[in-house]
């Protein structure tokens, strides 16, 4: 019996799902792979060159290879979100990575192919100091061959937890020796380890009763026995920039260099710890710069007054001197700060790069110091390039390719903006550039495109000339082979022509069934995109203005995005998006930018930006915002409320204020209240009292009386969309209406401290607060990981399960389906989208629910959305397996029968109850795409009723259709057209043969009759 109940479920996916054919790919879909924005903070994680590829470690905890020739992807290793990367390190054909707490674990993997050629755990990660910035503490370093028999292994240092070095076999793991300091961590924290061919010498530093002092412990590369250990007499502000261990001389003779009350003091260090500690005299300097030539001795030092200068550790003398001083590199109006960078040649002779914006030339200034030591003396040699600031904000950090630089390609280097753009430069020509900002989406849209517009010409036909007529008929005439190719094409095969592609306001237009829209997504970086869903490229694209902190530094973060115009309100479709700009200086303020959907322009703007312009917004409330509403109004205004619960709305008009006055008595809405881990829901509703504030205000009407260990964790509105039907026709031919409650909202909520701990579900009418269903289920881990979407009367969540209930149970990954219905049987019907919520009626509801069991967890969950809602709505999951599924609502129809369904359950097409979802992959949309590491899914209605636009963002982009109940309204591309006219064709030719044949024998029946 399960075997067939398998077999009638396995069908009903066959049956439903709008399968993704292989000649599909790429076609309904695109997929846009992506790694995030280069962790360029620290020397450890930035990207650095290696041959013809470009190794990093980004903010989406990738470690990422990518081609310098093209910047294409050559490989990708993605890290769980709670092992963060802290460290990485090139090192002959590996490459070898610390990440978690405190660089609990190394991985090593293939340099070229990033296959995983070694992982070992060297602490628990439970016991990782959560020290900030992440990889404090940690430190990789490949030495020669390692002392075991295997001469051609090398062996691998590790510093972890800022209190234990370990000595490790590259080939084998094998853990050769381990030290651990004897304070572990709560003294010193020991950040930084260079080595000899004999001695191993990790440096750290202590907190003293005003600034940090140096402590340096010398250990027998061979066993790791302790040979010295010294506290070094210094007094540095900042333990993380402060000092800088240096290696020269073939990494023969090391040193330490330190910032010291502006001065820059350095020890040689040698086994015992015993010298002389000597200075740079008759100079004060407010930072020192670790530029990664530290193995070479050289790294830069900025003065008081803000010149760079190159420092040396001479070999010979064991003293510091100063080589070079960068001209103008003090701070200027001229010039911005500057970037420095250091890399070896391919003779081995280290360089360094200045790189800074210049006003005078309005274009980035490259300069390259090289040094004659032998001749004493050094020189610069430069060139400018013409970065577009405006579009891809300001330089944040600059890798230079030294060794794959010459005379004849010019210098190569790789860019880093503030917006996230990756760009690798060959001198002064752009090689390729990523959009890696892409991978931080915050909020995205899919908005409708307007029809192709008619041209001036075309609209006053009654102006024309008869030779403009003539003139304009000739030309339009031209098009006509086109389209008769294109006509035979959609008759024979029944594809349309593809899309052209075009930056032209006038020529963006959707096609022919509204497949093609525009996708606007807004990163954390501060910029937002257009891009084009049919295939994935940008439209157009703009930076996010400080407005009034450009003077001070900040940031923009996203927080919502709303479509305040479309094609059908007979205007060019527009959106608004509502940030929060957090100044360098503390200071928070929301700012609203309102955007051209086809161009990127500013619709408040008096005139027409520049192309790439930056975009500037307007401030709508002086500090930070607690939430933002888009009314049901015709003007489809935004309501906003500060953090004393005063309303402000935009656009500010007459019209709008007027809208908002007549709805304010009928508007309610729910907002978290109180701070972290005692959040609770109330109910809200506005007011207008002058007495007060000049503005409405936000007042209290209810609240639920949640347990003081319960904390509302996140509030989910219903999924807006038209609705086709208001019940469900039994087989026997009764009705179940369905609870369409226009103000029912989902709550998430977490009992953590509770024995066990427990997470809930709540649904809840937000003008009465009443609750209409709620469900408990366990917290696994500890941790309330729940995904929840609502759409009409149906819910879905999913969640783990690490209880085990019953004998009949086990862990897994659950997923249930709740619909509700209008009172408390069949045929029953109380007008719930009609009815007051005070109302006693508004209580009786009933729900059906089912839980199944899915083999796979999940990062999102929507519904798909079509145009009138006619259409079946189907489950649209991203799986924890980086794929994209679509499963069928009556998979997951919660009236699903236990037993054998009866001849009026067959009619309504149940299937039988079966626990166990099917890994089925023709449920799948993506293809074969990695699809990783999803935070949201985004659905939009194409102008066909039966098909559903599918968006998918996290670290990687896809886009799709779904046709959740097949494409009804086109012909498929199965439906032989050709066949159809050949036959019609053939019978009016039968017609035309036939038509003189019958006329001459009904006229000899006349004459013989």
């Amino acid at each position: 019996m399960r075997l067939l109940r398998q077999f009638l479920v396995t069908s009903l996916c066959a049956t439903l799902s709008w399968a993704l054919h292989e000649s599909d790919v790429g076609v309904v879909d695109w997929h846009k792979k992506l790694i995030g924005v280069p962790l360029y903070h620290s020397l450890q994680t930035a990207p650095v060159f290696y041959q013809d590829i470009v190794y990093t470690a980004t903010g989406n905890n990738v470690l990422a290879a990518l081609n310098a020739t093209d910047g294409s992807i050559v490989w990708r290793s993605i890290f769980e979100p709670e092992d963060p990367i802290s460290a990485f390190g090139v090192h002959s054909n590996t490459i070898v990575s610390l990440s978690g707490p405190g660089g609990a674990t190394l991985r090593e993997f293939d340099l070229f192919k990033g296959h995983l050629l070694l992982e070992k755990r060297l602490h628990d990660p439970l016991l990782g100091h959560l020290w900030e910035p992440s990889n404090l503490g940690t430190s990789i370093i490949s030495t020669g061959a390692s002392s075991s028999s295997d001469s051609s292994s090398s062996t691998i240092l590790a510093l972890t937890n800022g209190d234990t070095l370990t000595s490790i076999n590259s080939s084998t793991g094998e853990t050769h020796w381990e030290w651990t300091s004897p304070d572990k961590g709560t003294l010193i924290i020991y950040s930084k380890a260079i080595t000899t061919p004999t001695t191993a010498y990790v440096i750290g530093f202590a907190k003293s009763a005003s600034s940090f002092t140096l402590h340096v412990t010398s250990l027998s590369m061979l066993d790791g026995e302790v040979i010295a250990s010294v506290n070094i007499p210094a007094n540095f502000k900042n333990g993380l920039t402060d000092y800088i261990a240096i290696t020269s001389g073939s990494d023969t003779i090391s040193s330490i260099a330190w910032l010291d009350q502006g001065s820059i003091k350095a020890a040689s260090l040698k086994p015992n710890l015993k010298g002389q500690v000597f200075a740079i005299k008759g100079m004060q300097y407010k930072r020192i710069m670790d530029v990664g030539l530290s193995h070479d001795g050289q790294f830069i030092a900025i003065k008081e007054d803000g010149a760079a200068q190159v420092l040396l550790l001479d070999p010979q003398t064991s003293s510091l001197k100063v080589i070079w001083e960068f001209t103008d590199s003090a701070p200027s109006k001229l010039y911005s700060d500057s970037h420095y960078v250091g890399g070896l040649n391919k003779d081995g002779e280290p360089r360094i790069a200045r790189v800074y914006w210049s006003n005078v030339h309005n274009r980035v200034v490259h300069q390259v110091f090289s040094a004659q030591l032998a001749e004493g003396k050094g020189s610069v040699s430069g060139f400018t390039f013409p970065f577009e600031t405006s579009v891809h904000g300001i330089v944040a950090h600059v890798a230079f390719d030294v060794a794959g630089s010459d005379e004849s390609t010019g210098t190569r280097f790789l860019l880093t903006s503030s917006t996230g753009s990756v760009q690798l430069w060959q001198q002064d020509l752009l090689s390729w550039a990523r959009e890696e900002s892409l991978a931080t989406i915050k909020v995205a849209e899919i908005v409708e495109m307007p029809q192709e517009k008619m041209t001036e010409e075309h609209v006053r036909l009654e102006e024309e000339g008869f030779f403009e007529r003539v003139t304009r008929q000739f030309s339009d005439a031209k098009n006509l082979p086109q389209y008769a190719v294109n006509f035979a094409r959609r008759f024979a095969t029944g594809s349309h022509a593809p899309i052209s592609i075009s930056q032209d306001e006038e020529s963006v237009s959707r096609d022919a069934f509204g497949f093609r829209q525009v996708i606007v997504a807004a990163t954390s970086h501060g910029k937002i995109f257009g891009i084009d869903s049919s295939n994935g490229e940008i439209l157009w694209s703009r930076v996010l203005g400080l407005g009034w902190a450009a003077e001070v530094g900040g940031t923009v973060i996203p927080v919502k995005l709303y479509v305040t115009r479309t094609v059908s309100d007979g205007d060019a479709p527009q959106v608004t998006l509502v940030t929060q700009r957090r100044a360098d200086n503390t200071l928070v303020d929301t700012v609203i930018f309102h955007l051209d959907v086809l161009t990127g322009d500013d619709v408040r703007a008096e005139s027409k930006s520049p192309s790439g312009a930056i975009l500037e917004g307007f401030d709508i409330i002086s500090g930070p915002l607690i939430e933002a509403f888009m009314l049901p109004t015709q003007n489809k205004t935004i309501m906003l409320l500060d953090e004393f619960l005063q309303v402000r709305i935009y656009p500010d008009t007459p019209e709008a204020e007027a809208e908002f006055q007549a709805l304010a008595p009928s508007l309610h809405f729910s907002l978290r209240t109180g701070g972290p881990g005692q959040r609770k829901i109330m109910g809200h509703q506005t007011i207008y009292s002058p007495d007060l504030s000049m503005y409405y205000m936000a007042y209290p009407t209810w609240t639920i009386p949640f347990p003081p260990e319960e904390d509302v964790k996140a509030i989910i509105p219903s999924s807006p969309g038209l609705l086709a039907s208001f019940g469900h026709v039994l087989g026997n031919r009764t009705t179940l209406y369905k609870y369409l409650n226009p103000h029912l909202t989902a709550v998430l909520t977490s009992s953590l401290s509770n024995s066990p701990p427990t997470c809930s579900i709540y649904l809840l009418d937000g003008v009465s607060g009443s609750i209409v269903y709620h469900s408990s289920i366990p917290a696994a881990s500890g941790v309330c990981d729940v995904k929840a979407t609502l759409a009409e009367n149906w819910l879905v969540y999913h969640y783990f399960d690490d209880e085990l209930a019953g004998s009949g149970q086990s862990k897994g990954h659950r997923i249930v389906s709740v619909e509700l219905y209008e009172g408390n049987d069949i045929d029953e019907k109380i007008k719930s989208s009609d009815i007051t919520s005070y109302s006693n009626k508004s209580a009786e509801v009933t729900a059906y629910e089912r839980s199944f069991v899915l083999p796979y967890g999940l990062a999102a969950l929507t519904t798909t959305t079509t145009k009138f809602g006619i259409t079946t709505k189907d489950l649209i999951v991203a799986s924890r397996k980086n794929n994209i599924q679509s499963i069928p609502r009556r998979l997951l129809n919660s009236r699903r029968p236990r037993n054998k369904p009866t001849n009026e359950e067959m009619e309504e097409m149940l299937v039988q109850y079966d626990p166990l979802l099917p890994d089925d992959a023709r449920l799948i949309v993506s293809h074969n795409y990695e699809v990783a590491n999803v935070n949201r899914i985004v659905t939009a209605p194409s102008l066909l009723e039966s098909t559903s636009l599918v968006f998918v963002h996290g670290l990687d982009l896809f886009f799709t259709r779904t046709a959740p109940s097949n494409t009804f309204d086109v012909l498929s591309e199965n439906f032989n057209k050709v066949q159809l006219v050949l036959t019609i064709v053939g019978l009016a030719t039968a017609i035309i043969v036939t038509r003189p044949m019958m006329r001459r024998k009904r006229l000899r029946e006349r004459w013989y009759r």
